[in-house]
């Protein structure tokens, strides 16, 4: 009888494993595709170390904190328009932060690196990190988009 109990068990729990952590997830197929000697081509070494390895840039070290001019906010690598100057607010933090970004130009993922789930942000046009999102923002929308400066542009409007 312990036997059969025993085996019983043991066939629940490799069942259990094998269906409950599906870690296959579907790999996205951006717009803009290149290889990593492509795309150390076209970025400075900061830039391609937040953009295409998920880095993140020392606090205070971007040119963005005082931005808000009439222009738009552009992925350093694919130049797809991410963020609006007047969604652009000052965290304290140290880096660009907005309380949305243009509509259908940022994925939102899901990140474990640093051993807990957190929301990245990523370009939807060429799977840039951008940074991550986090629930303490503004009233107008409550998200604080925390962006790397390394992963953005300003383009100026005439």
């Amino acid at each position: 009888m312990k036997k059969i109990a025993s085996i019983l068990i043991l066939v629940l729990m490799i069942s259990c494993v094998g269906n409950a952590q599906d870690t296959s997830k579907e790999k996205k197929t951006y717009k803009v595709v290149k290889t990593a000697s492509e795309w150390k081509k076209l970025l400075s070494p900061i830039a391609y170390s937040v953009l295409r390895e998920a880095g993140t840039e020392r606090p205070f070290t971007n040119e963005f904190k005082e931005i808000k001019g009439n222009g738009i906010f552009v992925c350093a690598a694919c130049k797809t328009e991410l963020y609006k100057p007047e969604h652009k607010f000052d965290s304290g933090t140290g880096w660009p932060s907005f309380d949305r970004a243009v509509e259908g130009n940022v994925e939102l993922d899901v990140d474990y690196k640093i051993g807990y789930a957190r929301t990245e942000l990523k370009c939807n046009t060429c799977g840039g990190h951008l940074g991550h999102s986090f629930d303490d923002g503004p009233k107008t929308t409550g998200k604080r988009h925390c962006i790397n400066g390394a992963a953005l542009e300003f383009v100026a409007k005439k």
